[in-house]
């Protein structure tokens, strides 16, 4: 087993059992990618066990902080299992959910989707792709599920000095897929959107959303970076008269105006723009940006607008996007809703 032996003092993140090594951390030791080391202090005192990244800035991700685990197959799928076993603690109104979010499920640089009976998964680091086929067969038993698709291709897998991979790893079947979502149903095309598809952290917002618009009763939406519409049809199912919804992605337009038609709304309470928006909104999809950095820049913006609101509302991803006590960077969405002053 190979050993890489950090600087002096650079254990501390460690020993609160936060998972990335960077590279300036280390003083001596390297592996091939994905090969699992023990990662040591200055001291030569056992730290972590840890899949090594030769040419990431994130050098070494953690696999355990136990000394007497091995990291093997039965290692791998028990992660597996126990994360797929702990979406059952929460309440989730759709037949699409996050199965594995990475680091805040032991399974760092592996991100996994289900919609309805297709898996969808991320594999961003070198230590998930050594083990990638071994986590496909986890899923599958997992869930009992026998299709997935890899949807390897966001850029930090060149960070990780790997390919984009896109493609059926386990069975086959279409790629479009209906996602069905408190009231409503929306389109989404695996090979093709966003992320893995969809975004299903904005599902809880999405429906707050519509909360909102039926008790403020909206008549008029603005809707920017619609993407393919959740929230235009979450404001027309909250009975907002009219909806303007803004995309640079003729692609994602034509689908926002497909999903309108599907949950039975009429296109003329509709307008959809293809165009960029280059406006406030008040949404944050980074880790490193802390909620009060995001409130402040906020409220800096209105300032320049002169306009002043009531934050009614702090919003998040939904809880199949977890943040844990020992990573808090798995906090990347942060919402508020402002209600403008009269």
């Amino acid at each position: 087993m190979k050993t890489i032996r950090l600087k002096a003092g650079k254990e501390r993140s460690l020993q609160r059992q936060h998972p990335w090594i960077f590279e300036s951390a280390i003083a001596k030791g390297s592996a091939d990618a994905g090969e699992t080391v023990r990662v040591e202090s200055h001291e030569g005192v056992f730290l972590a066990w840890a899949a090594f990244s030769p040419t990431s800035r994130i050098r070494a991700r953690v696999w355990s902080f136990d000394e007497t685990q091995r990291i093997d197959v039965a290692f791998i799928e028990g992660l597996i299992f126990k994360s797929v076993q702990a979406r059952s603690l929460f309440d989730i109104q759709s037949n699409g959910m996050r199965l594995v979010h990475g680091e805040s499920d032991g399974l760092p640089g592996l991100v996994v989707d289900r919609y309805d009976d297709t898996l969808v998964a991320q594999f961003s680091s070198c230590g998930t792709e050594r083990f990638k086929q071994v986590m496909a067969d986890a899923l599958l038993k997992a869930t009992g599920l026998k299709k997935l698709y890899e949807r390897s291709d966001a850029n930090v897998r060149s960070l990780e000095g790997l390919p984009e991979v896109t493609g059926w790893l386990r069975g086959e079947g279409p790629t479009e897929i209906t996602l069905q979502e408190h009231q409503w149903h929306l389109l989404l095309n695996i090979a093709e959107g966003h992320k893995t598809g969809f975004y299903l952290d904005q599902r809880d917002s999405r429906y707050r959303f519509y909360q909102h618009t039926l008790f403020r009763k909206f008549q008029r939406v603005l809707n920017c970076y619609c993407y393919t519409g959740g929230f235009s049809v979450a404001a027309l199912a909250g009975g907002a008269a009219h909806v303007t919804s803004i995309d640079s992605s003729g692609p994602a337009i034509e689908k926002a105006q497909a999903n309108v038609l599907l949950n039975g709304f009429e296109l003329s309470r509709t307008t959809f723009m293809d165009a960029d928006v280059n406006a406030l909104f008040t949404y944050s999809c980074s880790g490193g940006i802390s909620a009060d950095l995001f409130h402040k820049i906020v409220a800096s913006a209105g300032t320049d607008a002169g306009v002043d609101g009531y934050i009614s509302e702090r919003l998040q991803g939904t809880p199949d996007h977890p943040m844990t006590v020992y990573f808090p960077e798995g906090e990347y969405l942060k919402g508020l809703v402002v209600v403008k002053k009269l």
